[in-house]
């Protein structure tokens, strides 16, 4: 017995009514009517052998368990290992999560100042979401907490010979910032800083003071941990800076 196109879900989009097709109702009725399977439907553009767009798009969301976090933080070569994603889909979905994530940082630079540790670790989430390897990034900032810039001082373990003040101040004194906050990842979940977390920041702040930047916080990005806890680190809620 034939399967009805009604309980067939791997009918091909042009099949579809026009008024159900996922670009057509995107259109008519806006991006936000539209489920995820649509709208990553319509970032893949094409299906593959006996798969519409729809299909492969269900296919993504089943892979990473409908986390929409985990997807966007995936690689292209993860992209690739499901049947039917290829190259140049696996670029256009980077591509489109990568400038995803950019907009919301801008946003955020755009919007506000920021005057607390919880805005700062705000912005850093969406900076570090998805990342498997530790790095040093500043936030510089003018007198009034808005955001000038933001700077990749390191890649890789937290080390006081590589971000050394030299690398950390060089574009702050460029742009002329007033003031300072670093930032840095634990991808292994646990936001509390290593005794060279600690050491690394204290000379920082010292060579601040002299240059007359201050570093106003140190924010460590984690993962949500234990019930009650944060998923950051703030050297300035935790006395560790002045």
């Amino acid at each position: 017995m034939g399967v009805s196109k009604e309980n067939d879900k791997s009918y091909l989009i042009a099949e579809l009514p026009e008024d159900l097709r996922p670009r057509e109702r995107l259109f008519n009725d806006g991006a936000g009517a539209l489920s995820d399977i649509e709208l990553i439907g319509i970032i893949l553009r094409t299906g593959s052998a006996g798969k519409s767009t729809l299909d492969l798009a269900r296919l993504l969301l089943q892979h990473f368990q409908g986390d929409l976090a985990e997807l966007a933080a995936a690689t292209p070569t993860e992209f690739m290992r499901i049947k039917g994603i290829g190259a140049a889909k696996a670029a256009q979905l980077k591509a489109t999560f990568t400038l995803a994530s950019r907009m919301a940082r801008k946003f955020v630079a755009a919007r506000v100042a920021i005057t607390s540790p919880a805005e700062a670790a705000d912005y850093f989430r969406e900076v570090f979401r998805g990342q498997k390897q530790e790095s040093l990034r500043t936030l510089l900032l003018n007198t009034k907490n808005y955001i000038i810039r933001e700077e990749l001082i390191t890649l890789g373990l937290l080390d006081r010979s590589q971000a050394h003040a030299r690398e950390v101040f060089r574009s702050a004194i460029q742009h002329a910032a007033a003031k300072i906050i670093l930032a840095h990842n634990h991808p292994s979940g646990d936001p509390s800083p290593s005794r060279h977390d600690i050491d690394c920041t204290r000379e920082l702040v010292e060579a601040g003071s002299i240059i007359g930047i201050e570093i106003v916080d140190h924010i460590i990005v984690g993962s949500t941990i234990e019930e009650g806890r944060n998923d950051y680190f703030s050297f300035r809620e935790n006395g560790l800076i002045a």
